[in-house]
């Protein structure tokens, strides 16, 4: 019996096995396929992975069809159109994992709580939702039920409206929470469970602000700003009065623009990418801790992709990092830093996805500080592969090498132990 008929013939016995797999794609939106009754392949070369008119969707349609007010309910009022059914998107997630998985303290070592062989089910549950409110406007969020076993919490991560053409000047907005990676990479396509890293390193991910974008025929550019400290830090104001506190997403008035200039030639598209903001310095022994002040920082990138052929898809992306008198325990002192990554994903048939990410990062300016910094030195190898048993379910196998040797030095920064791991398990959408 061949792999592909074991494999479906016994999904139910596997599952019981070696649980449910994660594998990120939130902007896999089953909402879509039901309110517009098409088939998830339409925006997807293999899930999450879009194709050319995915991408379009995305970008230039403002996640919406034009007959999309066909599918709405106006009551006989012409400024109201609300979903016929509504949009919403479930999504379950739950892996089984084989990694040396040693948990250290920077100061103190090695904690005793770790484990090679991990059932981490669910790992995400996710609700998704979005909508197209009138002729310019969408919008779309997601909120996270559990994530990484902390059952009993409620994250929202992306949520933001949209407007494709603001006062006729062909300029798209976006107002609310996003990742500012998303101009380069969209984390939440990839195909493997493993991370772009140097995006969560750089601290170019989630953040709360508003992004403008205009094509000028084969040129792209985006232009955003915002708070700078992510989306879970927040402040009181109680100056008004008695009983009557607000609250600010934002501790203090700087902050960070970034941009991006793309085109596109042919099936290859490139685009340079620059940061400037502030960032809280960091405190402690081995600089584990947020310290109290603001720092200058500047991000610069290079990205790039391309395509051959329907069913092969090839990126890479290298970012710059400059942090000026970043540690509280080295003060004036600047440091620089880069990291990227380059991958491929080729879909074979309607059944088999298979994908390979090389994430790389050089600790730059952080070697031998004796701090947490240390450790975003990386240099690793994704395998993965992905069998389709239906357009929105999958099992997953993935396979994770790490090239680095553990630090033999004293203390406990830097790579104190290997990253390699192993993923097999199935993952839905409904």
């Amino acid at each position: 019996m061949s792999l592909s008929r074991f494999l479906e013939r016994n999904a139910s016995a596997a599952l019981l096995v070696i649980g449910v797999i994660w594998s990120g794609f939130a902007h896999a939106m089953p909402g879509f396929a039901r309110q517009y009754e098409l088939s998830c392949n339409v925006c997807h070369a293999a899930v999450p992975r879009l194709n050319a008119f995915g991408q379009q969707f995305a970008d230039e349609l403002n996640m919406r069809l034009p007959n999309w007010k066909e599918k709405t309910v106006s009551g006989g009022d012409e400024l109201l159109a609300l979903p016929r059914q509504f949009p919403v998107g479930i999504r379950a997630q739950a892996f089984v994992q084989v990694r040396e998985g040693e948990d250290i303290d920077p100061l103190t070592g090695p904690t005793g709580n770790d484990s090679d062989f991990d059932f981490q089910a669910p790992y995400l549950i996710k609700l998704i939702t979005s909508a197209p409110l009138s002729d310019h406007i969408t919008f779309y969020a997601y909120g996270i039920f559990a994530e990484k076993g902390e059952n009993g919490t409620v994250l929202i991560e992306d949520a933001w409206f949209s407007h494709d053409n603001l006062f006729g000047t062909g300029i798209s907005a976006q107002l609310g929470q996003f990742q500012i990676s998303d101009v380069m990479f969209p984390r939440e396509v990839r195909l493997t469970f493993q991370d772009f890293q140097v995006y969560r390193m750089a601290g170019v991910t989630y953040d709360r602000g508003v992004l403008f974008g205009r094509g000028f025929g084969p040129v792209d550019i985006d232009i955003g700003a915002v708070n700078g400290n992510g989306i879970n830090d927040s402040v009181n104001i109680d100056s008004p009065g008695f009983r009557r506190p607000d609250r600010l997403f934002d501790r203090d008035d700087d902050k960070s623009i970034f941009g991006r200039i793309g085109t596109r030639l042919g099936l290859v598209s490139a685009g340079l990418f620059g940061l400037s903001g502030k960032q809280r310095s960091a405190a402690g022994l081995a600089g584990e801790l947020s310290g109290a002040r603001n720092t200058d920082r500047r991000v610069y990138g290079i990205d790039v992709s391309g395509q051959r052929g329907a069913n092969l898809f090839w990126f890479g992306q290298v970012l710059w990092n400059e942090w000026d008198d970043f540690l509280d325990s080295a003060p004036g002192r600047d440091f620089e830093w880069w990291g990227g990554f380059l991958g491929l994903d080729y879909v074979r048939n309607d059944r088999w996805a298979f994908s390979l990410l090389y994430n790389y990062n050089d600790a730059g300016d952080f070697k031998g500080t004796q701090t947490v910094f240390e450790g975003i030195e990386m240099n690793t190898l994704t395998l993965g592969a992905s069998y389709y048993f239906m357009r929105n379910v999958k099992a997953v196998i993935e396979l994770n090498v790490d090239f680095l040797s553990r630090d033999r030095d004293p203390d406990f920064v830097g790579h104190e132990t290997r990253e390699h791991y192993f993923l097999i398990g199935f993952d839905a959408a409904f």
